[in-house]
């Protein structure tokens, strides 16, 4: 049985996407703002926990993240390239950005929600984005042959403003207005909701044009990126074997709710309509994941504690 909660979220982010496609105009004033909703959305992910907890769960499981850190950054992106590459060539380098891109900043609530490992999770949300400057451009110049001309800099500032903002903010609620903090957990879903539709509407006013306009790319470009989700799934499952069945959802989770947004913003300025598209298309594939997650939960927990 899938709670109401994880079907009003696909309902409600999915219904934000169709406004933002249909009434793009409107729906335009929420462009600068999804950068700022992911901060949101991760500050309320930091606050159910201290910086020092988060530190600790790092360093003491530095190699075993890393392990999990470097299939996300290389081989996943990699395989991605080549199985694209030889099917599908050209969604080869769409298929290679969002595999490669860092662990997206909704993967903490998505944990949250079907009771993942999180300090798994967020560890790979903060060491990828810290790598990702190196290992993006690095994979596009070896796998594609194309320079990608990134600022380190710029990126590396967005990705602090977004991940190491709310988790100061986070700490410092959490420790001088302890109960402001247990007001903002009862309003955490709701809040986290309202994230989604700016996002979305956000992204998708922005490509409306594109999107009805061209049917036939949009549809090839929607099943690649369920394509794309179902490898990251299976994948999840695949390098996490042998593993509690927490860790197979943050793995799975790591890997499949990826920084598609980050992937938006510079494939946009540095390649065709294919990529940007692909990327803004994963956003269905992105909140739809909540439902084979949970059909996994509760299979695993199955598994773990048979009926007799």
């Amino acid at each position: 049985m899938i709670p109401v909660r994880d079907i009003l979220m696909l309902v409600v982010s999915l219904s934000a996407i169709m406004a933002g496609i249909l009434f793009p105009g409107p729906a335009a004033v929420f462009q600068p703002y999804p950068i700022y909703s992911m901060m949101v959305l991760l500050f309320f992910s930091f606050l159910s926990m201290r910086i020092g907890t988060v530190m600790n769960i790092l360093k003491g499981s530095v190699l075993h993240i890393g392990y999990f850190v470097f299939l996300k950054l290389i081989l996943l992106p990699l395989l991605a390239f080549l199985l694209f590459r030889a099917l599908l060539p050209d969604y080869a380098l769409a298929a290679m950005l969002l595999s490669g891109v860092s662990c997206g900043v909704a993967s903490p609530f998505f944990a949250g929600m079907v009771n993942a490992n999180v300090f798994l999770v967020l560890g790979m949300v903060v060491i990828s984005s810290a790598l990702v400057p190196f290992t993006l451009p690095f994979m596009v110049k070896i796998l594609a042959g194309r320079e990608l001309e990134i600022s380190f800099f710029d990126m590396s500032r967005l990705l602090c403003l977004v991940i190491f903002i709310p988790l100061l903010l986070a700490e410092l609620f959490n420790r001088f207005t302890p109960q402001i903090v247990l007001k903002l957990s009862r309003v955490k879903y709701a809040v986290s909701l309202g994230t989604f539709v700016v996002t979305n509407l956000g992204i998708f006013s922005r490509y409306s044009e594109f999107l009805r306009g061209e049917p036939s790319s949009v549809a090839a470009a929607l099943g690649v990126s369920f394509l794309i989700a179902g490898i990251s799934f299976a994948a999840g499952i695949l390098f996490s074997y042998g593993r509690p069945v927490e860790d197979h959802l943050s793995l799975i989770i790591s890997f499949g709710v990826m920084n598609n947004v980050l992937v938006i913003v510079f494939s946009s300025q540095f390649f065709g309509p294919i990529e940007p598209t692909v990327a803004a298309l994963y956003t269905i594939p992105f909140f739809g994941l909540i439902v084979p997650l949970r059909l996994y939960r509760s299979w695993g927990s199955r598994r773990r504690h048979p009926v007799d």
